[in-house]
């Protein structure tokens, strides 16, 4: 027997031994989160399947959609029309749409002024809408039915049943949290920009509109859709400024089908629960370029 016969199972054991802790440190290091991330994305898919497949079974209930996809019928989808369910979208598209442009625009204002200029009471103002926002909206519900109540008798647009009213209800709510936000980021554009484009004669309208906003160009994204999805989902403060129901939103109107638990439609539910989702899906698409590029996508090349 020659010596590289003999050695061979020992070399044998040695590499079966290596390969096993290989595989030990790659569990310990890499595989456990794997396993976490599949258990979250069964989580986070389970409940859409569920209402998807709610949504095909006309005329179904919660407790008899338990079997997914038993059946496939779109008649829940077509009679979505039947129940104003297209009117509550439009209300909605059109509230967060105006609600999302208004809190890009009235916070990035707002952070320019605090991040470039100095003037008395800049601290303070900064602090002020720092403690504002440490008390949620929802603390307000008698105060904005009373403001809003009292105002209507003098303006009827912002009053309440009022679309516009549920706007500058909702901007306000936005404008302090947005602005510390975007405070924040409009702080990392270098002040040379600024200062260059003032030698070459340019006002701060000019500085701020093609210049800043080009560069900031992510957080804008990123306010932007935070507040459409903020306000496309609010249910509690909608349900105080807006009680009529061809004025309802999407959530309110949906709350609407299934006030009564034991009458309630849940066919119709899950697919109006379905259609609502489709606008956020899409902006977040949309915008999905803005928000992982960061910086990167208004930074300064010389």
């Amino acid at each position: 027997m020659s010596y590289t016969e003999v050695r061979a199972p020992k070399a044998t054991a040695t590499n079966v031994n290596a390969d096993h802790v290989r595989g030990l440190r790659w569990w310990k290091e890499i595989g456990w989160r794997h396993v976490v991330g599949v258990v979250m994305i069964i989580i986070c898919v389970v409940p859409l399947l569920y209402v998807l497949s709610a949504s095909l079974v006309p005329g179904g209930t919660l407790t008899g959609s338990n079997q997914l996809f038993r059946s496939f019928d779109l008649s829940n989808y077509t009679n979505l029309g039947d129940r104003g369910f297209w009117s509550w979208a439009r209300n909605s598209l059109i509230v967060c749409t105006v609600t999302a442009i208004g809190t890009v625009l009235m916070g990035a204002a707002a952070a320019y002024a605090f991040s470039r200029f100095r003037f008395r009471g800049r601290r303070g103002t900064l602090t002020g809408l720092l403690l504002a926002q440490m008390f949620p909206q929802t603390l307000a519900f008698v105060a904005i039915f009373l403001l809003l109540l009292t105002i209507g008798e003098v303006f009827p647009a912002l009053g309440l049943n009022s679309l516009l009213g549920l706007i500058c209800v909702y901007l306000g709510g936005a404008l302090g949290v947005n602005t510390f936000l975007m405070y924040g980021f409009f702080n990392t554009v270098p002040r040379e920009l600024d200062e260059a484009a003032k030698i070459d004669g340019a006002t701060h309208a000019q500085i701020f509109w093609t210049i800043i906003l080009r560069l900031v160009t992510p957080i804008l994204a990123v306010v932007g859709l935070l507040s459409f999805v903020s306000s496309f989902g609010d249910f509690l403060i909608a349900k105080v400024v807006i009680q009529r129901p061809e004025q309802y939103t999407v959530a309110v109107g949906l709350y609407s089908l299934a006030a009564d638990e034991r009458t309630a439609p849940w066919g119709l539910f899950a697919a109006g629960a379905v259609v609502a989702a489709i606008p956020v899906i899409l902006l977040f698409m949309f915008l999905q370029r803005y928000i992982v590029g960061g910086l990167t996508s208004g930074s300064v090349k010389g």
